[in-house]
């Protein structure tokens, strides 16, 4: 397989790429993602063979405004409050899930990560696409995760369909915050802190 390389103003041929069932790596406000379209579970089968086995857990939905957020997931107030703080940003807040929701995206889990990133381009490409896209790091399974494109490039050259050249934003992956019971949870540290998200928790 050829990897195209394609820059941010070639955005029209990276929607085609992921309308087609593609797999697209691109910078993000954290570090390199590599993406497909939600809803597209053969194209989510070939993003998992592309990082060299299958992932085991779920891979978090990109959104790119909060309306989608209520379509895919049960949102409590605790919840709400950590949403309007820190998105979009490099959080990703663990719901649990709609039954609308495919099992195939949360791969049967009863629950479901999301993350608003703060990035341009992606935001407006997933808004022309019309759809959230399921992102997870650009990277072989157990390698260090791609935030250049020549890392992305060493790691996944001929596995996916297209790279877009570009710089990510702070180089660390997003903060997970599981809020799906009343207990809120931090699962990974990352650019916002345990503290940060805790003062917004217990704010009346």
């Amino acid at each position: 397989m050829e990897t195209k390389r394609k820059t941010k103003e070639e955005m029209d041929e990276v929607i085609e790429c992921l309308q087609a069932g593609g797999v697209a790596a691109f910078p993000t406000d954290t570090v390199y993602g590599l993406g497909v379209i939600y809803d597209d579970e053969k194209a989510l089968e070939r993003l998992k063979e592309a990082k060299g086995r299958p992932e085991n857990k779920p891979i978090p939905l990109m959104i790119s405004n909060l309306k989608q957020i209520e379509s895919v997931a049960v949102v409590t107030e605790k919840a709400k409050k950590l949403i309007q703080k820190f998105m979009p940003g490099a959080f990703t807040i663990i719901l649990k899930k709609r039954e609308n929701v495919p099992a195939y995206v949360t791969n049967g889990f009863d629950t479901i990560g999301i993350r608003m990133p703060d990035d341009d381009f992606i935001l407006e490409l997933m808004n022309r696409i019309g759809k959230p896209m399921l992102v997870t790091s650009a990277n072989m399974s157990g390698m260090p995760t791609g935030t250049t494109f020549m890392e992305v490039i060493e790691q996944l050259e001929g596995r996916i369909d297209m790279v877009v050249k570009g710089m990510c934003g702070c180089k660390e992956s997003s903060t997970i915050v599981d809020a799906s019971t009343d207990a809120v949870k931090l699962i990974r540290k990352g650019p916002i802190s345990e503290d940060e998200i805790m003062k917004i928790v217990e704010e009346n």
